[in-house]
């Protein structure tokens, strides 16, 4: 059977090559919303994180509709920490949009995603966008994409794969680079060039989960492509996996939804082709396979990378712990953490060493960090450790995890790019000028990467443009010094006055200022000295009969500088925690004690 009224396409790219924006007209021209209807800018980013920070986290399902053929869209993440997102819904579709930035052409991400579609033998449609831009050069970038199909031994079919000139700002689409009004040649190409599903109708059940979802009132979701057979509400089925990983057990789908537009409409049975959400199986997870009861088929899955990097989170002990959060406990903890494994398929949770810590692999800071913000808007309270990154060993020698990383920075920046990454042990594989700026590309040890992308940014002016992506593991590189700052810490609890502010930082920068609450063993800023330096943020001046504590406001601060997130991680070094509540993040010595601190580095010596 050939399913011609349905097309499965995913859209794949690099980071900010405007994915969701094209989705976005896509639906808006394919009938999902009226013509009066206010829609927001990049409705498929539904999570608040995906909009402040203008990228996509997680992989999400959509249709669109074209001459009555309904067309099933998966919009995907383009940043290389969620790459896990990736490989796993490309097995739903049958075609993939290669979404590649007229300016800037394929970077590491679009080398990744194409490589996953064209071992699955996709079918591949090009779509050079933001061809509006005044600096676009489609020619060039097209010429870039074939060279990367060559390298990436594509097929002579793929290699011919037609190329769309998109807009998807203005919602325009031609296939020459002059712009027609809307993105009827976009749809057109999908409905002729992307094969329909086909399969069994008659055959007994077979549907791959490639994704999961879950509700608060049905528990987990499973969402799949069916391929073969037919689906009921209410339907007795088996649930087995492909690498025996589970017995197989028998179970009932008690709810049917099927995808129109953002909703998910109830359906009380679904075909061959249809991609699905289905509730009713508690024990459901990514990569199992549904099949009829009487005949138990599992579908290969793909496997999935490994982690690279690893925090250690655990249960916030600081003196302000439980003043702030809604879920402080080792419960809480364990419970939420577990939770998002039924979603994230690219982490790995275990056990630390005692039960108020627990182990968080993952696949980059950008990964882990967006884990750890999401927590936090939800009201948990803890702590999290340095990251580190994860090691193998194979015959006796010890093996890390490696980075391409491709920098497009000024011409004038380049050497001391050069110099930075060549002090974290790196390898320079290329040059390439680009009119004023240069494209210098890179092999680094992952561990090399931690803390330095604020740096390059204050090298390069804040002008240049850093791209990362896994590439294996290599013999260690030896040892790289980390950070080249000491931390200051605060000398007693109390509340940072004017006074004590003022003298501190003539030993170096803040993070705080007057008024904040601390804690003793609270790293309060950074010194460029070797030794961390105890400092009094809470001394006040002594009031007399000559001088009183109204003088303070004559002192002048240095505003202090405020950390982000990633920033705080990036910067913590292995005998600190960052403390994260929903109001604050404030980093904390492991040992808060200054004198059992003094006392442990003593006894080191």
């Amino acid at each position: 059977m050939i399913r011609n009224d349905l097309r499965n396409i995913a859209i794949i790219a690099h980071v900010d090559h405007g994915k969701t924006t094209l989705v976005n007209e896509m639906l808006k021209q394919g009938g999902i919303f009226r013509d009066n209807q206010a829609v927001v800018d990049r409705v498929m980013d539904s999570n608040d994180l995906e909009r402040e920070r203008g990228i996509t986290i997680l992989a999400k399902n959509t249709a669109a509709y074209y001459k009555d053929i309904k067309i099933n869209i998966i919009d995907t993440p383009g940043h290389a920490d969620f790459g896990g997102e990736v490989e796993r819904i490309l097995k739903m579709v049958s075609g993939v949009l290669l979404l590649v930035d007229a300016v800037e052409g394929p970077m590491p991400q679009t080398r990744f995603v194409l490589q996953k579609a064209l071992e699955l033998n996709h079918k591949i449609i090009l779509c050079v966008n933001k061809v509006d831009r005044a600096d676009a050069d489609p020619e060039r970038v097209v010429n870039e994409v074939l060279d990367l199909l060559m390298d990436l031994d594509a097929s002579p079919e793929q290699f011919d794969s037609p190329i769309v000139y998109c807009s998807g700002r203005n919602g325009t689409a031609s296939m020459t680079v002059d712009q027609k009004e809307d993105l009827t040649d976009l749809f057109e190409t999908i409905i002729n060039y992307i094969d329909p599903p086909e399969g069994d109708e008659n055959g007994s059940l077979q549907l791959l989960v490639s994704s999961i979802d879950y509700n608060d009132y049905v528990g987990r979701i499973g969402i799949g492509r069916i391929e073969r057979g037919v689906i009921n509400v209410n339907q007795d089925v088996t649930v087995c996996d492909y690498h025996e990983a589970t017995t197989p057990y028998k179970a009932r789908i008690v709810s049917l939804m099927q995808i129109s537009g953002l909703r998910r409409v109830p359906v009380q049975t679904a075909k061959v082709g249809d991609i699905v959400c289905f509730a009713g199986i508690s024990e459901i997870t990514i990569g199992n396979t549904v099949c009829q009861a009487n005949n138990v088929e599992p579908l290969p899955f793909v496997k999935i990378g490994d982690p690279t990097l690893e925090m250690h989170f655990m249960v916030n002990d600081s003196p302000f712990a439980g003043k702030e959060g809604k879920y402080v406990t080792t419960r809480h903890l364990r419970d939420r953490l577990y939770r998002e494994l039924l979603k994230d398929v690219s982490l790995h949770v275990e056990d630390g060493e005692n039960t108020d810590t627990f182990i968080v692999k993952g696949r980059g800071e950008m990964h882990l960090s967006v884990l750890i913000e999401t927590m936090r808007r939800e009201g948990y309270e803890f702590s999290v450790s340095m990251p580190k990154v994860l090691y193998k060993k194979e015959n006796g020698k010890l093996l890390e995890p490696m980075e391409q990383l491709i920098a497009d920075v000024p011409t004038e920046s380049v050497g001391v790019v050069m110099e930075k990454i060549g002090s974290r042990k790196g390898e320079l594989i290329g040059m390439t000028p680009m009119n004023s700026r240069t494209r210098v590309e890179f092999k680094v040890p992952a561990r090399g990467l931690i803390g330095y992308k604020n740096e390059f940014l204050t090298d390069t002016k804040g002008e240049g443009i850093l791209n990362t992506l896994f590439i294996g593991y290599e013999e260690y590189k030896g040892d790289i010094t980390r950070r080249a700052t000491a931390s200051l810490v605060a000398y007693e609890s109390g509340e940072a006055c004017t006074y004590g502010l003022f003298n501190a930082q003539d030993r170096g920068p803040l993070f705080i200022g007057p008024n904040t609450p601390v804690y003793e063993g609270m790293v309060v800023g950074y010194t460029m000295h070797q030794d961390d330096i105890v400092v009094n943020v809470c001394k006040r001046k002594h009031v007399s009969n000559m001088r009183s504590s109204a003088s303070d406001e004559a002192l002048r601060l240095t505003p202090p500088r405020r950390l982000s997130l990633e920033e705080m991680l990036e910067f913590i070094s292995e005998d600190e925690l960052l403390e994260v509540t929903p109001k604050n993040l404030r980093i904390r010595k492991r040992t808060l004690s200054n004198m059992y601190r003094a006392k442990e580095k003593f006894g080191k010596k």
